[in-house]
């Protein structure tokens, strides 16, 4: 191969390695999923915030609805305890105002409860619930459940609008709310302030500090598998995809290497074009799996804390059915 080829032909795939270079960073933001776990027994014991129907109201027949519904949600077989209480809704008479709040609240608590976020917001939307002060005996809870609704939905603006509700009538609420949302969404520096501006929520720097200690660098992890592709890998802890890694790009270098010795350009450069893609994939993959290791990581850490320290809104129910 003539000296002027063979430079020219270097200079090119380097430009090629550079330019996809460019374009193989992975942000350092981790999109954990936080979900909560409820037992049932948690959801049971909590008492109900009305007053018990009297003999009278028993004997109706939105009574009977009504007490079947409440059976139902006790099992919490929320399917069949919502379809009563829309019976009982049903059947109300027009001057049974008090009542008719509370079947309203029962249905929008029976959505909640089972995940159906979308159908509480418009259950409350299309009920009485709208013009209720705090004399409503589960206005607290109420609030907090369209709170976490409007969170789970994506409709951050209408949660800020709740959460402005809920710390004018429950001011130490809004802190933890606020905090149980930087936790959700992983926000790392909202939560350092949190840690420093909350004395009482001295779990924080633990957590923190644990986090940090065993999370990876998603730099570190694409440096290495550029330098020797596979050792980023290995620093995650994922053995059998360094191997492979490193048995991959060893063979098409290899290759392309042989090929331009013997002059054989076209193969060399179709081979070097392969061994770029698995190169540049590999750092890229690398800086992948850092960030999900650190998802996962933060997942271990978060959910018990949250749990533990009833920093989900589902957790803060003073009521239930």
């Amino acid at each position: 191969m003539h000296q002027n080829t063979f430079s020219r032909l270097l200079l090119f795939i380097v430009a090629i390695l550079f330019t996809m270079n460019s374009c193989q960073r992975v942000p350092d933001q981790i999109e954990p999923h936080i979900n909560y776990a409820v037992q049932d027994r948690y959801l049971k014991s909590l008492p109900s915030p009305f007053p018990p129907l009297s003999d009278e109201e028993i004997t109706e027949n939105w009574g009977k609805e009504y007490l079947i519904g409440m059976a139902f949600a006790h099992q919490l077989d929320l399917y069949q305890a919502i379809t009563a209480f829309k019976r009982a809704e049903i059947l109300l008479p027009r001057e049974e105002k008090a009542r008719r709040l509370e079947v309203q609240y029962e249905i929008l608590l029976c959505y909640y409860v089972g995940r159906k976020y979308e159908d509480a917001v418009a259950s409350f939307e299309s009920s009485d619930l709208k013009r209720i002060d705090t004399s409503f005996p589960a206005c607290h809870d109420m609030l907090m459940v369209l709170y976490d609704s409007y969170l789970q939905l994506g409709d951050d603006d209408q949660a800020e609008r709740i959460l402005q509700m809920i710390n004018q009538v429950e001011p130490e609420e809004a802190p933890q709310l606020a905090l149980s949302n930087a936790l959700i969404h992983a926000n790392l520096p909202l939560v350092h302030q949190f840690a420093d501006h909350m004395p009482e929520a001295g779990y924080l720097d633990d957590f923190l500090a644990d986090y940090e200690a065993q999370k990876k660098s998603v730099g570190k992890a694409q440096a290495l598998n550029a330098f020797i592709p596979g050792t980023g890998y290995l620093y995650l802890g994922q053995t059998q995809s360094a191997i492979t890694a490193f048995l991959l790009n060893g063979l098409f270098i290899a290759a392309a290497v042989n090929f331009f010795i013997h002059d054989q350009i076209a193969a060399g450069v179709i081979c070097t074009s392969f061994e770029a893609g698995w190169y540049f994939g590999g750092i890229f993959g690398g800086g992948l799996e850092a960030k999900y290791y650190n998802e996962r990581l933060y997942e271990r850490l978060a959910t018990p804390m949250m749990n533990q320290h009833r920093l989900f809104p589902i957790l803060r129910l003073n009521y239930a059915f």
